[in-house]
């Protein structure tokens, strides 16, 4: 793979931090999975049966309980796309990394198909390829098959509606995961910004967080957005290009 000169550059710059550097951790979003054919979530209502919906009627508690059949619906057309798809060059780069955690915006678990072990995978955001009770205090959950997904049905468990396993819009992220995302952003030398415009909050935080704590970061996207303003090393360029020439040859730790 070629690269222009000043991407050349930029590039040895940031290997030069990734090898002073004994504490590394990615954190991606849509951007890293686009490239295996998942748009974006806004691109998704594309489709001319979901284009005249605003996406916070398919993804927030209200859209749901006002209408829950529609919600599950659109859900399962997103995983019918999911079934078909296979990581990229960018996921197969990452999954080489197999002592650096992981903390994702994806939904999807394209990583773990790439073969990063599951509990070194943090989903902020949740899974789209899980269900749970909607109840909270039901901790009901299954996996969901993505070539026959289910329809909308009551918990075996409460009765009450199962629903996708993801955050909606105006819900909390996973407190576990979101407290182990924050922790190890406080103490990384070098944090990878992988696809994202680091707009969507509180998970764009961590950025400025790991800055906050003397990380360098690190940030690879087509677009620089808010993510590349943030850089230390900004490397313009898709994601299946320029990590893998960016990581070769490291066997980078989250934890010394």
């Amino acid at each position: 793979m070629s690269f222009d000169p000043s991407l050349a550059a930029r590039l040895q710059r940031a290997r030069g931090i990734l090898a002073r550097s004994d504490r590394v951790a990615a954190f991606s979003g849509a951007g890293l999975s686009a490239e295996s054919g998942l748009p974006t979530f806004r691109d998704n209502e594309t489709d001319a049966l979901w284009s005249r919906y605003d996406p916070i009627e398919l993804a927030s508690v209200e859209g749901f309980l006002a209408n829950p059949e529609r919600v599950i619906e659109w859900y399962n057309w997103r995983r019918s796309r999911y079934a078909a798809v296979k990581p990229n060059a960018a996921h197969r780069a990452l999954a080489g990394q197999p002592r650096m955690i992981q903390i994702t915006q994806n939904v999807d678990h394209l990583l773990e198909q790439a073969g990063v072990a599951a509990d070194q995978v943090d989903h902020l955001h949740g899974s789209i390829l899980h269900d749970r009770c909607h109840a909270g205090d039901c901790d009901y959950r299954e996996i969901i098959d993505p070539d026959n997904p289910l329809a909308l049905r009551a918990c075996p468990r409460c009765g009450e509606p199962m629903r996708p396993a993801v955050v909606w819009f105006g819900e909390n992220l996973p407190q576990t995961t979101w407290l182990r995302a924050q922790q190890l952003c406080m103490s990384l030398d070098c944090l990878l910004v992988v696809g994202t415009s680091a707009t969507v909050y509180p998970a764009a935080g961590l950025i400025e967080l790991a800055r906050q704590h003397d990380s360098r970061v690190i940030v690879i996207d087509p677009n620089p957005g808010a993510a590349g303003n943030q850089a230390d090393v900004y490397l313009a360029g898709a994601a299946g290009e320029v990590l893998p020439a960016l990581l070769d040859g490291f066997d980078l730790a989250t934890a010394s």
